[in-house]
């Protein structure tokens, strides 16, 4: 696992999306042109595009991007965040789902695979919901079922919530270093981590560190932050009939396993897949499963993917 700097590798493309400065990376490609520019191809297998969650940036998905070689991928750094301006209108899965849905368009009218990561599983299931024709299939990692505000979690989650809360009502001298603090960044990435195997706990550490707190604003992170509890997939989920692959974690506590599975029956045509031993971090990790269970799932027809 290794971490690239965003001045050794500048962004391959930038667009301006709903008033945002978008900056969007391509790696890789599918077919043996070797263009990996990010532009569909009418003889190449669909892009896949993926959508990072609260407060990640590009870089989180990369691992995933290292264990699948042979494809096209595309990851923006949403608006507001990493490299990316806010946009000009809301900040929630609405917006984010537009912007991601004008960034499909940018790169070609071939339907692209969409993989959305927590709060990015959010948004992708609102484009594949909205605009079906623009999705060849769906991928959804960490998938959010579960309501954050009820059940066990709820206490948590409206502490949480007003931690953000907080951080927008304070001045932006002090907001910034109370949502920023590394101790609350070390915190968050303990809580979350499973793995005993200290190189990927190091891993996990160090990018939170780097890439957690790549925010335009206390603001814009406080209105994304309440977007991503105000709902889950799981109102999108009638609408969706592309062909949909769930990955959960065994032991997330963010995204449970029973959400998923009623998630799945949802769904018309689901396909889970519970990874043991982990919980909200799949993309970092067990990478290399969460990429050979999306191969399988892309090389397999419509009709086995029950």
């Amino acid at each position: 696992m290794t971490t690239v700097t965003d001045d050794e590798r500048p962004p391959r493309g930038v667009e301006r999306i709903l008033g945002s400065r978008l900056h969007w990376w391509s790696y890789g490609h599918g077919d043996d042109t070797g263009r990996g520019d990010g532009v569909a191809d009418d003889q190449a297998a669909p892009a896949v595009v993926m959508v990072h969650g609260l407060r990640g940036t590009h870089h989180g998905l990369e691992p995933i991007v290292e264990h699948l070689p042979g494809r096209r991928i595309v990851i923006p750094d949403l608006p507001g965040f990493g490299m990316s301006t806010p946009m000009s209108g809301a900040h929630d899965v609405d917006g984010y789902a537009a912007a991601v849905t004008a960034l499909i368009d940018v790169l070609g009218s071939r339907p692209v695979v969409l993989l959305g990561h927590s709060f990015g599983s959010m948004v992708a299931a609102r484009v594949a919901a909205r605009s079906p024709h623009l999705v060849d299939r769906l991928v959804l990692v960490n998938p959010i079922a579960t309501p954050a505000l009820q059940g066990p979690r709820a206490v948590l989650s409206r502490l949480t919530s007003a931690y953000y809360a907080i951080g927008k009502a304070l001045p932006r001298r002090a907001a910034r270093p109370w949502l920023s603090h590394r101790w609350v960044v070390a915190a968050t990435s303990r809580a979350m981590t499973r793995t005993r195997d200290p190189r990927i706990r190091r891993f996990v550490h160090d990018n939170h560190l780097l890439y957690f707190s790549r925010f335009h604003s206390p603001a814009l992170l406080s209105e994304t932050f309440e977007a991503s509890v105000s709902g889950t997939v799981v109102d999108d989920a009638p609408s969706i009939t592309v062909p949909t692959l769930l990955v959960a974690g065994e032991t997330d506590e963010i995204a449970p396993v029973a959400g998923q599975r009623a998630l799945a029956g949802t769904v018309a045509d689901a396909r889970l897949v519970v990874v043991p031993r982990v919980g909200h971090l799949i993309h970092y990790e067990t990478p290399a499963v969460a990429a050979h269970e999306i191969d399988a799932f892309l090389a397999a027809t419509p009709e086995t993917h029950r």
